[in-house]
């Protein structure tokens, strides 16, 4: 609504001034970014809220949704995202484990480096009691002082002139992960890229 209403009061002036402009700008741009704010907490609250049902879920499936939800910034960006062939059956919720990859493949794009194609591949392996999975990127990679912190809320450790978001997206994934019994880790060489590792409980017909 605010946003709308800057918009309207910019149509209906056109006789403002350069300066004015660019604070209409500045106000327009910062609704914005609270409108996405708030949609990412409301995302937030949302997840676990509900007991999670035992419901295997097809992990590659859920992957392939992300990938057609992030369609147009994987075509914008030029970027390669891949899977390994064989996924597991996960127990979850497809609708939070959609959003985990999502967020993780289109955390990998953002960060992308700025010298080479972005190539983003998720892979997955047997582990105690489960599943590991991993998401890797060729990205501009993250300082081991910062792994802890970049999955708390609001943190963020880039200014957002540099790069858009609310400093939610991890805090959504770690919460999934969380709900689903499992944890999640980073580990990252700057320059170089990162790997996002998270752990989910295996389906058996006697779960």
């Amino acid at each position: 609504m605010i946003s709308n209403y800057l918009e309207l009061l910019e149509r209906r002036n056109p006789q403002l001034s350069e300066e004015s402009k660019k604070y209409l700008g500045f106000a327009k741009r910062g609704a914005v970014r609270m409108d996405h704010m708030v949609l990412a907490l409301l995302e937030l609250s949302r997840v676990g809220r509900n007991p999670l049902p035992p419901n295997p879920v097809d992990s590659a499936t859920a992957i392939e949704d992300a990938i057609l939800n992030l369609a147009a910034l994987i075509g914008k960006t030029d970027s390669d995202v891949t899977k390994d062939d064989q996924m597991p059956i996960v127990m979850g919720d497809r609708g939070e484990l959609t959003r985990l990859f999502q967020n993780l493949i289109g955390n990998a794009i953002k960060y992308r480096h700025s010298e080479r194609r972005s190539v983003v591949h998720v892979k997955c392996q047997p582990c105690e009691g489960g599943w590991r999975f991993a998401v890797t990127d060729n990205g501009i990679g993250i300082s081991s002082n910062y792994y802890d912190r970049i999955f708390q809320i609001f943190q963020r450790l880039h200014g957002k002139d540099q790069y858009e978001g609310t400093g939610i997206g991890l805090a959504i994934c770690k919460k999934i992960v969380e709900h689903h019994g499992g944890k999640i880790w980073v580990e990252s060489c700057p320059e170089e890229g990162s790997t996002f590792y998270f752990t989910l409980r295996n389906w058996s017909p006697n779960n």
